[in-house]
């Protein structure tokens, strides 16, 4: 049986083994849930969480190295942000339309007396950019902070590129490390199906049906907005600018959007989303290694639906009615945020409540969707990967046309020891 398919039976025989625990014996759920499920869903997580930062460190490196030229890591590198802020505007845009279109705030009468959040002060986007650089790159690595790690890795990247044979052996051993960590990614992937399990039991069980129901046509729209923006933006660009067909697209990266949808973690799937991408979709180590550890870090496009969905829902829960300008505002506010509030805890929801506050909503709404916040932020992390993982392979085909015969030039990538050949 393929690891695609245990996967997703997983997922199913959690689902259901959570919702009926939680309708016909709660008090039996609370036990399996702490003995059980709960450790079944931490060890997973913890397992694959461990590999993350010495993958991006790797990845990142023999990534940039691997590139070779800085002109054409820039390239790369513009390419990758400019898809994932298009997309993140797109998103959001989808968001707001359908929920003008199906109204969830008025579906129902909501208690907002009950309603309460506090918001934490999201970091303004240009101390994002000044922390990008570690005073202490150990202290990034052990903190897990990102965006520090990548750009640590990319200046060693570079060194090593430019330094040539006079660190070949450090070259060698980093790669070597990467091996190791992917045949370690293979390793705790024979767990997936059990902790996949243990999560999604976890997250239905504690739900349960009187939260679906109470927010269901709110969980509706926010799931219907991240099909069309999976199946339309992502295949479009898949199909027009990947030139690769959707349909095939999506078989092949189906196990890792399993995976994020049961972890809730971009970056927890992050180790086997690329190798994923790598063997299944064919997108080249070096791009693979620069754009989708970026891309879990910055690119967060389920997030902003969740948003334009959330903002409209609460609106209309309040009766305030967004003008133009500030859906506008909307739209801009959570495209600068994906990027302010990178690598925060808790991005998805501080997102929100800078969005919220960009419109004169009151930010105690957020409330109102929390009860069923987990089960969404499954769906909208697998939505984010495969972004990411889009936009790899986009990016991947749009620099084919810069390939030309090996007499004329030739570069040897050092991620994946293949001879690919390039020219400006």
């Amino acid at each position: 049986m393929k690891l695609t398919t245990k996967i997703l039976i997983g997922l199913g025989l959690g689902a259901m083994t959570g919702l009926i625990l939680n309708i016909f014996s709660p008090e039996l759920f609370t036990v399996l849930d702490k003995f059980l499920f709960t450790p079944l869903g931490k060890i997973f997580i913890n397992l694959i969480s461990m590999l993350v930062v010495p993958i991006v460190l790797f990845s990142i490196i023999l990534g940039t190295a691997g590139l070779g030229d800085p002109k054409k890591l820039g390239r790369i590198g513009f390419k990758t942000v400019s898809f994932f802020l298009t997309t993140t505007a797109i998103a959001i845009s989808i968001g707001l339309a359908l929920a003008y279109l199906i109204k969830p705030g008025l579906m129902g009468q909501f208690d907002t007396s009950g309603a309460e959040f506090k918001a934490e002060e999201a970091p303004p986007v240009s101390e994002t950019f000044l922390n990008l650089i570690p005073a202490n790159p150990f202290e990034a690595l052990t903190t897990g902070n990102m965006l520090q790690v990548i750009v640590f890795a990319l200046f060693i990247g570079i060194a090593l590129t430019a330094l040539g044979n006079k660190t070949r052996g450090i070259l060698n051993l980093i790669e070597q490390g990467n091996e190791i960590m992917m045949y370690l990614v293979g390793l705790v992937m024979k767990f997936a199906p059990y902790g996949t399990f243990g999560l999604i039991a976890t997250a239905i069980g504690s739900q349960g049906i009187d939260a679906i129901k109470a927010m269901g046509v709110y969980m509706i729209v926010v799931v219907l907005a991240l099909v069309v923006h999976a199946f339309i933006t992502y295949g479009s660009g898949v199909y027009f600018l990947g030139k690769k067909n959707p349909f095939w697209f999506f078989k092949q990266f189906s196990p890792a959007m399993g995976v994020a949808f049961s972890t809730s973690s971009s970056n927890a799937t992050l180790p086997v989303s690329m190798e994923t991408a790598q063997k299944n979709l064919r997108v080249p180590e070096s791009v693979s290694s620069f754009v989708q550890p970026l891309g879990a870090t910055i690119n967060m496009d389920g997030t902003a639906i969740m948003q334009g969905v959330a903002t409209v829902f609460i609106a209309q829960v309040y009766g305030a009615d967004l003008t133009m300008t500030e859906l506008l505002t909307v739209v801009l506010t959570a495209v600068l945020a994906s990027i302010g509030t990178a690598g925060v805890p808790g991005v998805g929801l501080i997102m929100l409540a800078m969005v919220l506050q960009s419109v004169g909503l009151p930010v105690e709404g957020i409330g109102l969707i929390l009860g069923i916040d987990r089960l969404l932020d499954m769906a909208r992390t697998a939505v984010n990967i495969t972004g990411d993982a889009a936009c790899a392979v986009i990016v991947s085909e749009s620099e084919k046309k810069h390939a030309v015969r090996p007499e004329k030039s030739k570069v040897k990538n050092v991620a994946d020891n293949r001879s690919l050949e390039y020219s400006e």
